[in-house]
């Protein structure tokens, strides 16, 4: 594509396939839906102030708006088992008069989002808007191993496999091929 930029990765979940299952089986598993100020204000306030003191489980949906669900919710529960722009876990603070993210990563094991999906993380939340970082304030990288199929977090740029010691490649490479379980 001449002059623009190139098309928005969707992730599909990759993780244990009995948790997609029981995200698409449970209509009341999918994350609240945050369109505007009033929809962020709304949840909110529905929250114990213990909880708004820690992250919480978001996704960024394939039309473009954040979910929101308590921190140990499984990402795929809060997508409804759909794929995502983005997901990770994100903090909040109330600075100002206003509401800002504090804290935002892409710590989601069971979609393993590039760190470039940080582009759509930041338009749904400027679409509401919310005050925002300008960038992941903590980034993780995944690799899948091409020699056993295992899905990684890449720490200190060290980028051998946990669990074979195969080399890992250098671009982001999770929905590459089907795993060993014959999941695409």
């Amino acid at each position: 594509m001449l002059g623009g930029s190139p098309p928005e990765r969707g992730y599909r979940y990759v993780g244990p396939a009995e948790l997609a299952v029981t995200a698409r089986q449970s209509a009341a598993a999918t994350g609240i839906r945050i369109a505007s100020v009033a929809d962020f204000e709304s949840w909110a306030g529905r929250q114990a102030s213990t909880e708004l003191a820690e992250p919480f489980t978001y996704v960024v949906g394939t039309d473009g708006l954040l979910r929101l669900a308590p921190r140990r919710s499984e990402h795929v529960a809060c997508a409804g088992g759909a794929a995502v722009l983005g997901a990770g876990e994100i903090a909040f603070v109330r600075e100002a008069g206003r509401w800002t993210v504090s804290e935002v990563s892409n710590q989601s094991t069971g979609y393993c989002p590039d760190v470039t999906s940080w582009p759509a993380v930041a338009r749904a939340l400027d679409g509401i808007p919310l005050g925002r970082p300008t960038a992941f304030t903590h980034e993780v990288v995944f690799r899948r191993c091409p020699a056993c199929a295992e899905h990684n977090i890449v720490r200190e740029a060290d980028f051998v496999c946990v669990f074979c010691g195969g080399e890992l490649p250098d671009a982001w490479n999770i929905a590459d091929d089907t795993d060993r379980s014959g999941r695409p």
